[in-house]
């Protein structure tokens, strides 16, 4: 079966399985409802669905018996997502009897918190105190997460083909490779599709990298299918070259370029008695290399640097005035609020202080009013931090009422001010991400473009929401999805911005956590690989971990520090 090739109406594009993690839980000093004995605890745990405010029952640990400091062997393995606020719960009872109903038995206790709260804490693992039970103090639980991966490594491949197929009536062929990994079932799951070199029959293709869990789920003997085909413009209907077959131990076995494959046409083969092949394909390049994963950055001591960058024009118009951008509305969110809140929410998971520089640009600022293009949210200059996403949110609020709003819309001054920390952490200690919300077209756009080239070579992603309904066509150019940003023939060595329209994300039944979930997924997927393509680009592995955690002489985690005073600031406790 493997050497009978399928011709797919639409090839795929490479699919990369989420990645999960496993949850673990333990109790401590848990309160005893038992007459003659000790509690027999068992732990459940919750998630909030993204589009609900209602938690839903995910598993169950096994009961241990008679114990107030339980070690629950069962674990909870989930997907586990950067972009997404997955929020949890857990809830610890008493097991008197047989039955499955958890109100047959006593509640001892109750945890919330996110997936991200727990994997960015030091050594990916928390410790709080269990609330709503029968007592003042109900204990302790401890939870931990851990990467599910069979395997961290990568293979780079790089291919050539000589003599292909000429497929075109008016030129030669524009060929592509599609590789598919066998199934234990006899299915193929296509795994990586190469770039279309166009109008050639000797195509040399550009390297690429794949995990080998998702090209041969980390078996090296599995077969894995290549389909050479000819691109056709409407997609559907690319001409099939011809295939072959090989394995991860084939293509890393032998010396480069000595390992060249036939390309076969079954149909072609069955019908002509002297066919040979439809050309050849030879492996150019081959190596195996371990695959670090952004969670191995985070649990090796990474923090994420989180800041602020909000727009004072006056396009936005006065707050005030209900059509205002800026219009504080007692009845809910104006887009500013929505996107800081959907983005801060999860960021400040990853970040131990949970202390963000927030700034303004494009108002008079107090006492001279002169206009300023990146000034502290909060009014000090001297500690432009803000505790937590809810402190970013009422220093916003407090400079609505201190500022008059003007313009222009200049970004450079900000971002340089951005990556000019970044500068200072290039060993992989930091990574940096940079949120503006603007509503306009940018002004400086040329010394934008430069300020993003030169950050590029740092420690550094730059996440721009558009809120309102102007003109945005000028950030797409930010963002290299596409085409790669340049200024003045210097290409930017990585891509590091992301830009969505906060009105794609605006839910028609009015649903507005829909809404910040869908703009968070969004604006947060591509940081992951952001931070990857750094550490990689210079040459930089993840910490250790911390040591696993040691039961409740060990070490615990840290209290939430005293946040900074002073106007737009809240001290949370």
């Amino acid at each position: 079966m493997a050497g009978v090739p399928h011709q797919p109406q639409n090839p795929a594009q490479t699919v990369i399985p989420a990645t999960k993690v496993e949850v673990s839980l333990s109790c401590r000093n848990l309160l005893d409802m038992d007459v003659f004995s000790k509690s027999d605890p068992m732990a459940v745990m919750f998630v909030q669905a993204t589009a609900s405010t209602e938690y839903r029952e995910y598993g169950r640990t096994e009961t241990i018996w008679n114990t107030l400091n339980p070690d629950f062997v069962k674990k909870f393995t989930i997907d586990y997502f950067f972009e997404e606020s997955q929020k949890l719960m857990f809830k610890v009872y008493d097991i008197d009897s047989q039955s499955a109903d958890l109100s047959k038995h006593d509640f001892l206790g109750q945890v919330t918190c996110t997936l991200g709260e727990i994997v960015g804490a030091p050594g990916s693992k928390i410790e709080k105190p269990l609330t709503s039970g029968p007592a003042k103090k109900c204990g302790t639980i401890i939870l931990s997460a851990e990467e599910l991966s069979s395997c961290k490594d990568a293979v780079t491949l790089q291919f050539r083909a000589t003599k292909l197929d000429k497929k075109d009536f008016f030129g030669k062929s524009d060929p592509f490779l599609l590789f598919y990994r066998c199934n234990e079932d006899g299915s193929w799951t296509t795994c990586h599709k190469t770039e279309v070199i166009k109008n050639t029959l000797n195509p040399q293709w550009k390297h690429f990298t794949i995990p080998v869990r998702t090209f041969c789920n980390a078996d090296y003997d599995r077969t894995i299918k290549v389909e050479c085909y000819d691109w056709n413009r409407d997609g559907g209907s690319h001409d099939l070259i011809g295939v072959f077959t090989t394995n991860l131990r084939q293509l890393t076995s032998g010396a480069a370029g000595t390992q060249t494959f036939d390309v076969i046409h079954p149909k072609k083969k069955a019908k002509k008695k002297k066919y040979k092949n439809s050309g050849t394909v030879t492996l150019q390049y081959a190596k195996v290399e371990q695959q670090y994963s952004f969670l191995d950055y985070v649990r090796g001591g990474t923090q994420m640097n989180f800041t602020v960058a909000i727009d004072f024009t006056a396009s936005n118009g006065q707050p005030q005035q209900p059509t205002s951008l800026h219009y504080i509305n007692p009845y809910g969110m104006n887009q500013y609020a929505t996107a800081l809140w959907a983005v801060g929410e999860i960021i400040q998971d990853y970040d131990s202080d949970k202390l963000f520089p927030a700034f303004g640009f494009g108002a008079r600022t107090p006492p001279g009013y002169t206009v300023s293009h990146c000034f502290p949210l909060n009014g000090q200059p001297g500690n432009p931090y803000c505790f937590g996403v809810a402190g970013i949110m009422e220093a916003y609020q407090w400079t609505l009422r201190q500022v008059q709003l003007y313009g222009p819309t200049n970004f450079s001054p900000v971002i340089n001010h951005v990556a000019s920390l970044a500068s200072q952490s290039r060993e992989g200690g930091e990574y940096f991400v940079l949120l503006i919300v603007t509503d306009g077209v940018i002004t400086d756009f040329e010394q934008t473009k430069e300020a993003i080239v030169n950050a590029a070579t740092l420690p550094l992603s730059i996440i721009i929401v558009g809120v309102g309904n102007d003109d945005f066509e000028a950030m797409e150019v930010l963002d290299g999805d596409e085409v790669r940003l340049s200024y003045r023939g210097r290409q930017a060595e990585r891509d590091i911005v992301q830009f969505v329209p906060f009105r794609d994300y605006v839910d028609r039944q009015g649903n507005q956590v829909l809404s910040q979930a869908r703009l968070a997924k969004d604006v947060l997927a591509e940081v992951p690989d952001q931070l990857l393509s750094y550490m990689k680009k210079h040459g930089i592995k993840p910490g250790a971990p911390p040591p696993a955690y040691t039961g409740p002489s060990g070490p615990t985690a840290p209290s939430a520090p005293s946040a900074p005073t002073g106007p737009g600031t809240t001290n949370i406790v």
